[in-house]
């Protein structure tokens, strides 16, 4: 099993920028893809954007797409979701998660999560 801590939460108005870090414990991370998801109170979990064990594909949510930009660094066992042009709709407990596989694939199970982290996005 991989333990995923998430950072770089907080509190930014609309039109800003965070970055969101996970550091993973364990081996093998580098032959892990990984993803993103959030939740936003009384609505349902929903993915965010995930990667390939290399950072050679990567997919994003229509809702983020443009705004978002997902990325890892294998020798620090890290991924970063950076956002940009935040909107109040993106506030949500941001959650990371790793597969056991290195691949994209539709659909695909994530079997590591971390406890998540709150984005909030003021007016």
């Amino acid at each position: 099993q991989v333990q995923l801590v998430e950072s770089g939460g907080g509190l930014v108005q609309a039109g800003g920028s965070l970055r969101l870090s996970c550091a993973a414990s364990g081996r093998g991370f580098s032959s892990n893809a990984m993803g993103w998801f959030r939740q936003a109170p009384g609505k349902e979990r929903e993915v965010v954007a995930a990667i390939s064990w290399s950072g050679g594909s990567t997919t994003y949510a229509d809702s983020v797409k443009g705004r978002f930009t997902i990325s890892r660094d294998n020798a620090k066992n890290t991924v970063y979701l950076q956002m940009n042009s935040l909107k109040p709709e993106d506030t949500a407990v941001y959650y990371c998660a790793g597969a056991i596989v290195g691949w994209l694939s539709a659909p695909m199970k994530f079997d590591y999560w971390g406890q998540g982290i709150q984005v909030t996005v003021s007016s």
